[in-house]
């Protein structure tokens, strides 16, 4: 009967070992049909790195970026937007900044609201890094340079010589209030 159990606890170690090793290669196999996935479905197509390192600009078209900010009345902050249009042309990487600044003599919590004009910009505004994508902590009297870098896609109508991004600071309903 002692065999009987030491061949029968064999025949499980190899079993379980071809099952650890089956689950080791598929982890390894994951990245690739992830990629697969991802062209067959057409997932993951607004890719941030690959329009990072795009080297195809259309010098053809410049783009006129008019930005603009606000905040709403009685809200105790400023948010300034740079004082000039880009010249953005498709397919370049463009970087700005904006400043936000806590007019109050408390902690602000703020959320920045992205609005395009066109509307059907959104679509072809490739935002990279942007303070709107998260909520923005500010001590009392603070005032923080954020950044925007963004890429505008090469799809992007050609009828449109001039678009704007405007954004609108809120202060967000989980900040502490006086």
């Amino acid at each position: 009967m002692n065999t009987a159990v030491a061949q029968a606890n064999r025949v499980l170690l190899r079993r379980l070992s071809l099952i650890a090793l089956a689950m080791f290669g598929f982890g390894f196999a994951l990245v690739p049909l992830y990629d697969v996935l991802c062209d067959i479905t057409g997932l993951n197509r607004g890719d941030i790195q690959a329009l990072a390192r795009n080297t195809q600009i259309d010098y053809s078209r410049p783009v006129r970026v008019d930005l603009v900010a606000s905040v709403p009345q009685g809200v105790p902050m400023r948010l300034s937007a740079p004082s000039r249009p880009l010249t953005a042309h498709p397919g370049e990487l463009m970087q700005t900044e904006f400043v936000l600044e806590n007019l109050s003599d408390r902690p602000l919590v703020a959320q920045a609201i992205p609005s395009y004009d066109p509307p059907l910009m959104a679509k072809y505004f490739k935002k990279i890094e942007c303070f709107c994508f998260r909520e923005q902590r500010l001590a009392p009297g603070e005032r923080r340079t954020m950044p925007l870098m963004f890429v505008l896609d090469r799809k992007m109508p050609r009828d449109l010589p001039t678009i704007a991004l405007a954004y609108t600071m809120y202060e967000s309903p989980s900040a502490p209030k006086p």
